[in-house]
């Protein structure tokens, strides 16, 4: 029996999370070593700031310790970053093989009868595009995500000992880059990923089953027309893609102008409370130069937008393959 379902990308998402626990002491290895990898990024601007209050004699901090500092932060967030993408994508390659060990032992159960179905190109999109689609999700969301979240809490412990605006401002701006525009982005996208998907489902079917009567069609003389059918579908996908393409470059365009906008709020915050004698120069420098340096884990989650909803389409259907009775 079929079980097809449309199921929400929330329950994808658990669904394809679940798979992940035989590597779960990778993951938390994974997600400690980004964190410190952003943390060595922003701080190594941040200390740039530091060692402007030097020279201008507000700190207390030697030149020599700064710059030794930022040398240090900046080889070990090399490392951190290897090291954290060795980590992910071991972790995807694993699970992808693990998930098509999965898929044919389930289509071993289900052929022949399997294949003399409509869908039998889904099939074919399954075990090939779909499975390696999931890499973008294991390799590129789980950690992202989980990295994102603390990183976002730490950055704001830090800018809001400034002052408490100063940290409402930060958050303010991490979630809306992080988490309301990946959302909106998802919302409006719609079903784009899913038709893609399923356009393409459609596309390797009309192949097969072109190949398999092709004895026919040179029987009938069909092939021009059969030839030109396969074209229109060809252009059908490529303009779904396009659009796909298009929507990810507004959703980059809208992710910059709202970085730019937080980024003078918080001059602008910033600069009023120095004036009224809340904070010192320091107070304006610091914050400014750390929400400038710091979207970077939020703005990986902003460009995953669109991205997962394609996404959510190939995990549906896999699982659908791995449900099917």
């Amino acid at each position: 029996m079929n079980t097809h379902k449309k199921r929400s990308g929330f329950k994808v998402m658990t669904s394809l999370i679940g798979l992940v626990k035989p590597m779960t002491g990778y993951m938390i290895l994974a997600i400690l070593m980004g964190l410190m990898g952003h943390l060595c990024a922003s701080f190594i601007t941040i200390s740039g700031g530091f060692a402007i209050l030097s020279v201008l004699g507000k700190n207390s901090l030697h030149l020599a310790v700064i710059f030794a500092a930022m040398a240090g932060m900046a080889v070990l967030r090399a490392v951190l970053r290897y090291a954290e993408q060795s980590c992910n994508h071991f972790i995807a390659f694993k699970l992808l093989a693990l998930i098509r060990d999965k898929v044919f032992g389930a289509l071993r159960k289900l052929c022949p009868a399997k294949l003399e179905g409509r869908d039998k190109g889904d099939l074919i999109s399954v075990i090939t595009s779909d499975i390696e689609l999931l890499e973008v999700f294991y390799a590129h969301t789980i950690s992202p995500v989980a990295i994102a979240a603390l990183f976002t809490v730490i950055m704001c412990i830090f800018i809001g000992s400034y002052n408490p605006l100063l940290g409402v401002i930060a958050l303010a701006a991490y979630i809306t880059v992080g988490v309301i525009i990946p959302f909106a982005v998802s919302k409006l996208s719609g079903d784009m990923g899913l038709i893609f998907r399923t356009k393409s489902g459609e596309l390797s079917a009309f192949v097969l089953d072109s190949l398999r009567g092709l004895p026919q069609i040179q029987q009938f003389g069909t092939g021009r027309k059969r030839l030109a059918q396969m074209n229109e579908k060809m252009e059908e996908l490529s303009e779904n893609e396009a659009k796909m393409k298009c929507f990810s470059g507004r959703n980059t365009a809208i992710t910059n102008t709202v970085i730019l906008f937080f980024d003078v709020l918080m001059l602008f915050a910033s600069g009023m409370l120095f004036v009224n004698g809340a904070v010192g120069f320091d107070g304006v420098l610091i914050p400014v130069i750390a929400l400038m340096s710091s979207f970077g884990p939020v703005v990986a989650l902003a460009a995953l937008g669109s991205t997962l909803q394609n996404t959510f389409a190939a995990g549906n259907r896999v699982l659908d393959i791995l449900e099917e009775k």
